[in-house]
């Protein structure tokens, strides 16, 4: 029995999703136990899911994943490559054998090599002075430019957020000597962020037709559909912008300096410039644009902002995840947890309270975690739902 691994962020979970999770039992046993590494209440990109993490596990293990455990919040929210070596490193520790991953390319050479070379020692001291001598180059393009003078049609692949992905999932595994075998399917539907059309479509284009109120259960799986109808009905939805970015800038102006000066990314002057961007802007938009440059990508200027706001410092999601906190769970799934302990290295958090057992780091890192999530729960249309503490109080959830 293999057990496949899958980093997700699942915001919202749609037929595409099922689709890689289905295409992955065929391929590698129909036996096989999917645990996917979800992402939170908040998202690489920088922002709050649109459906809570209890929510979004609830709807994937309703549509075939077996186990869906949280990523912690620090490596959720960090680059690609602490999100990649943070979700890869997780669910290795919990055992899994292979990792299944979408990719626009659809194929494991170009992007292994990528990895490779990206993976080379001196590599980064390489971009840096390619970038001192052409200052027009962001760090991304002067990566594109110096794989394309090493690997010609290869960098290519690295214009592509999926495969930009893969690589460095594939970079995780080849850095920490993980046992986990790679195996990718080619992207399907609609691209990242662009709109489509037929049955599959981008996560982002469904995120927009329920702000929108547009019904998307064309592209939902039903079962999936079924838990949003109810979050939403039940005004449990993180649908309204205004009070996004009213609940993040009156964090952000609260923040002294010095906060922004140990921000992840926070480095060469760029954690004063969000500083000084917070104090003179009046929305969010404008501090993003006050920050960002050529050199300083908007992606990066709104994981600042979401780490400032969740209290995220440099230095917490170096190295791996020490737990791995579970969120829903079906029935093969359960049978594989009773029998787990002889195949984790890492804790394997199912009830809240047994994290103040687990040593100073858990601890600290689930309380984080926890105060995130009161947060988020101030994005809900009903009053009711927003009372605080409802990480601590809150178990995985069986179907």
């Amino acid at each position: 029995m293999n057990i496949i691994g899958i980093v997700c962020e699942y915001n919202p979970f749609h037929k595409g999703h099922a689709w890689q999770i289905e295409a992955s039992r065929e391929a590698l046993g129909e036996d096989s136990v999917i645990v996917c590494a979800m992402s939170g209440d908040y998202v690489q990109r920088g922002e709050a899911a649109i459906f809570s993490k209890f929510a979004r596990a609830e709807a994937a293990c309703r549509c075939g994943a077996d186990l869906v455990f949280e990523l912690p919040l620090p490596w959720a929210i960090s680059s690609a490559e602490g999100f990649a070596r943070g979700a890869v490193s997780m669910l290795a520790g919990l055992g899994c054998n292979y990792l299944s991953f979408g990719s626009e390319h659809g194929s494991l050479d170009m992007l292994e090599q990528l990895a490779c070379r990206l993976n080379r020692k001196n590599i980064i001291e390489e971009i840096k002075q390619l970038m001192d001598k052409e200052p027009r180059l962001s760090f991304a393009a002067a990566r594109q430019q110096l794989l394309a003078g090493q690997l010609g049609e290869a960098a290519a692949l690295m214009e592509k957020p999926n495969n930009i992905l893969a690589v460095e999932y594939l970079k995780a595994i080849k850095q920490l000597n993980l046992s986990l075998r790679p195996f990718t399917l080619e992207r399907r539907g609609s691209g990242h962020d662009q709109p489509g059309d037929g049955e599959l479509r981008s996560a982002s284009e469904l995120r927009d037709m329920l702000r929108l109120g547009k019904d998307p259960s064309e592209h939902i799986p039903e079962a999936a559909m079924e838990v949003f109808r109810r979050e939403m009905q039940q005004g449990r939805a993180a649908l309204d912008a205004d009070r996004w970015e009213l609940a993040l800038m009156s964090r952000l102006r609260m923040l002294r300096e010095n906060s922004y000066l140990s921000l992840p990314d926070g480095g060469d002057g760029v954690g004063q410039r969000l500083y000084s961007a917070v104090k003179t802007a009046s929305s969010l938009e404008e501090i993003l644009k006050l920050t960002a440059a050529r050199r300083i990508p908007l992606a990066r200027v709104r994981r600042m902002c979401l780490c400032a706001a969740l209290g995220v410092e440099k230095g917490l999601a170096d190295g791996i995840p020490p737990y791995a906190r579970l969120l829903a769970a079906n029935e093969r799934g359960r049978r594989y947890l009773r029998d787990i302990d002889n195949k984790t290295t890492i804790y394997v958090v199912t009830k809240p309270a047994h994290v103040k057992y687990l040593g100073p780091q858990v601890s600290n890192l689930f309380a984080l975690g926890a105060s995130a999530h009161d947060m988020f729960t101030l994005l809900y249309a009903s009053q009711k739902d927003r009372f605080a503490g409802q990480d601590w109080k809150t178990g995985p959830k069986i179907v």
